[in-house]
């Protein structure tokens, strides 16, 4: 079944926040997923382990391991989720070359955006390699709302050739940086702001699986 990785080379861009969320709404619609962390910093297994409701996950961060384990493990699941690291590094082009999508996101800032068309040039060696795989979706993340840094930042992105680039975002809000130190996500979260972030967060992930499935 499909493998996501959550890529960038540059730290602090929200892979973790990503992976995790998206591992649990994926979970949320019951189904088997696996986590897995790809990242020195094991952030999401940290974070994973401390949730309640439990999702399987596993820390695999050698290149050749990713390249090997990865096809099989996807055979007993519904969806695998990786977090990459935050480097451009062999694990990181070991994860492109196995995963079905990549998801890259962005920060809106100039050094953000600089370091996301290094992201992609290695995501286009790989769709040569693999006539056109994987499909790879960039988004604006942490943006801030009554800015236009973030309308700038996707039209800036969407410059970039063979990735599709999400007109949805994601802006910055105190109760995703939270959800960490909560020991949850916004999913298992009460309370308005929980639900506002919930609500862009599930549309922001069913607008990226529609890259897969296009």
């Amino acid at each position: 079944m499909p493998i996501i990785a959550v890529i960038n080379q540059k730290g602090g861009a929200g892979k973790s926040t990503v992976a995790v969320h998206l591992a649990r709404w994926l979970q949320k619609q019951r189904k088997a997923v696996l986590a897995i962390d790809a990242d020195a910093q094991c952030s999401s297994s940290k974070w994973l382990a401390r949730l309640e409701n439990k999702i399987p996950y596993q820390i695999i961060q050698v290149p050749d391991a990713l390249l090997d384990e990865l096809p099989k493990l996807a055979n007993s699941y519904d969806w695998v989720i990786a977090d990459g690291p935050a480097a451009l590094s062999e694990t990181t082009r070991a994860l492109i070359l196995t995963a079905d999508l990549v998801i890259v996101p962005c920060q809106p800032t100039g050094v953000d955006l600089e370091s996301a068309s290094d992201t992609v040039r290695l995501i286009q060696q790989a769709q040569r390699i693999r006539r056109g795989e994987p499909k790879a979706v960039m988004f604006v993340n942490r943006a801030v709302k009554g800015t236009k840094l973030k309308d700038e930042a996707i039209e800036v992105l969407k410059l970039m050739p063979n990735v599709a680039v999400l007109e949805d975002v994601l802006h910055q809000r105190q109760v995703i940086a939270d959800c960490y130190g909560q020991n949850a996500t916004v999913f298992d979260l009460s309370g308005s702001t929980a639900g506002i972030a919930r609500r862009e967060i599930e549309q922001l992930f069913k607008k990226a699986l529609e890259v897969l499935n296009a």
